[in-house]
């Protein structure tokens, strides 16, 4: 069995700040508004692989978040979300997942009320403090950069890890990563062969957990990895490069 791990916010997904071309598809409404896309050459890709392969969306939003989203591709069976920590099939939480992600991260609990306390006094913090599934900690602060320095100074290292994506701040158990998710879920499924695409620091232990890891160009660079990804040239939007790239794998075999 292959399996293919989408990280689906700039990976898959893209925002209406990003210039992915007049030729898009809608694929998440929030508010009565339009906010996410995909490119009318990713969406055919995806349904194409999606007949060959066991596609998972892997990614760090909310059920409610995730929920929100039509890939247009039909129905996910799995899907990994809050970073890994749940496992949705057919659209509903595995318990089991859930209970052995809480015993994973349970070495954290400790730093995590750290990480809200902290953040509780935090003068640049804008919007509320969010425990996710109890699994992580997630607000926005400007000068997030600033925070972050700030949170690793004070948090144990070698338990969270501390992130920022624009003006989202995060603080998550070590081992609660998209890289962890992947393991487990070979073993769940009994993969033989895995692939993973992704585009941030969150998705770093993911793609080189991965048998075959898809990265945008630049990212190896950006993130100093021991090499092993398979970089794309960067002369496409990254998921239409990455979905061809796989889709050409899959079928020469």
């Amino acid at each position: 069995m292959k399996v293919i791990h989408l990280d689906l916010d700039n990976t898959l997904i893209y925002s209406c700040r990003h210039d992915i071309g007049e030729q898009r598809i809608n694929v998440e409404l929030y508010q009565g508004r339009e906010i996410s896309y995909m490119t009318a050459v990713s969406h055919r890709l995806l349904r194409q692989i999606k007949q060959e392969c066991l596609i998972v969306p892997t990614t760090t939003r909310t059920k409610e978040q995730y929920d929100r989203i039509d890939l247009r591709a039909g129905a996910f069976e799995y899907a990994l979300i809050c970073n890994g920590g749940l496992l949705l099939v057919n659209g509903k939480s595995d318990p089991a997942w859930y209970a052995a992600s809480r015993e994973l991260t349970a070495d954290c609990a400790g730093e995590l009320q750290r990480a809200i306390q902290l953040l509780e006094m935090e003068p640049l913090r804008k919007f509320e403090i969010r425990f996710i599934e109890e699994l992580f900690v997630f607000t926005k602060c400007s000068q997030p950069e600033r925070v972050v320095l700030s949170l690793k100074k004070e948090l144990d290292h070698t338990l969270t890890d501390v992130f920022c994506n624009g003006e989202k701040v995060y603080v998550v158990p070590k081992r609660l990563n998209k890289g962890t998710a992947v393991r487990r879920f070979r073993d769940y499924v009994r993969a033989d062969i895995v692939l993973a695409a992704g585009d941030s620091e969150f998705d770093l232990s993911m793609v080189e957990e991965a048998d075959i890891g898809l990265v945008p160009a630049g990212f190896c660079k950006k993130y100093r990895t021991g090499g092993g990804l398979k970089e794309m040239k960067g002369e496409s939007v990254f998921s239409d490069e990455m979905l061809l790239w796989m889709k050409n794998l899959i079928y020469s075999n």
